[in-house]
């Protein structure tokens, strides 16, 4: 498999380096880079990987993972692509920045993937959607999947629907956080204590959104089996109809769509 370099040792940085030793993967095989000597350290305690600067990892690695904010891509692709030759795999996990503008940075006929993660990958529930770009052969894509795979769920899509997955399963996990907080609010307004309320509303969340990937019936089906005809939730579903929540988040997604396609320029 090669040594694998992931440039950017913030939390999506760290959980996949977490990930992969988790799944297997030597620690003589990874490497990461990170600036601030306390942060280095750290990690070198922590893993047993080295810590390079990115011109190193770069120069080293056959697999770079590029772990880092979209504004701050442009800056280390210049930095790495001296050093990124052929048969290297560059995957990114940046939000909004293409396959293309991957390639226009770095030599001809490099291999790269777009990759949109999300935040539950630190507790392996994660769910990744890959792009391949222009010069990725199946092997490339198939190395992709399997550093993904270390932190939860992987799906190939094509590039054109990136914008959307992001505003579904990247930006995802807020949305349900919000839900639940709004949940442990109407707990406490009702005269629930919050630890009471807390625990209602998580392990309801976790028991239906197991129900719905064991069963593989559809959400409606499931909602159905549970609002009995004149009953309280049926009230309660109602009120959501009326406040237009189904409206509401169909608009939110589009909205977060529309920000991934701005932020990649488009």
């Amino acid at each position: 498999m090669g040594t694998v370099a992931i440039f950017g040792a913030g939390v999506m940085g760290e959980t996949l380096l977490s990930g992969l030793l988790r799944a297997g993967r030597p620690a003589d095989a990874l490497v990461i880079t990170e600036r601030r000597a306390d942060r280095a350290a750290e990690l070198h305690e922590k893993y047993g990987v080295r810590v390079l600067d990115n011109a190193e990892a770069a120069a080293l690695a056959d697999t770079l993972v590029l772990v880092v904010k979209p504004q701050d891509m442009g800056g280390l692709l210049t930095e790495i692509a001296p050093h990124v030759v052929e048969g290297n795999l560059v995957v990114s996990l940046a939000a909004g920045i293409t396959t293309q503008y991957l390639e226009s940075h770095l030599p001809e006929g490099r291999a790269v993937v777009r990759v949109m993660p999300n935040t539950p990958a630190l507790v392996d529930q994660g769910m990744a959607a890959v792009s391949a770009g222009a010069h990725c052969d199946p092997d490339h894509l198939r190395e992709a999947e399997e550093l993904l795979a270390a932190t939860g769920k992987v799906l190939e899509v094509p590039e054109k629907l990136q914008d959307a997955v992001t505003a579904i399963s990247g930006s995802g996990p807020a949305y349900i956080f919000y839900v639940v907080e709004a949940m442990i609010e109407a707990g406490v307004v009702l005269g629930m204590p919050r630890a009471t309320a807390t625990e209602l509303v998580v392990q309801t969340l976790y028991g239906a959104a197991t129900m719905i990937k064991e069963t593989g019936q559809h959400p409606t089906v499931l909602r159905e089996q549970v609002t009995s005809p004149g009953g309280t939730t049926a009230a309660a579903l109602r009120e959501l109809d009326d406040h237009k929540v189904r409206a509401a988040f169909i608009t939110a997604m589009e909205a977060a769509a529309t920000r991934s396609r701005e932020l990649a320029g488009g």
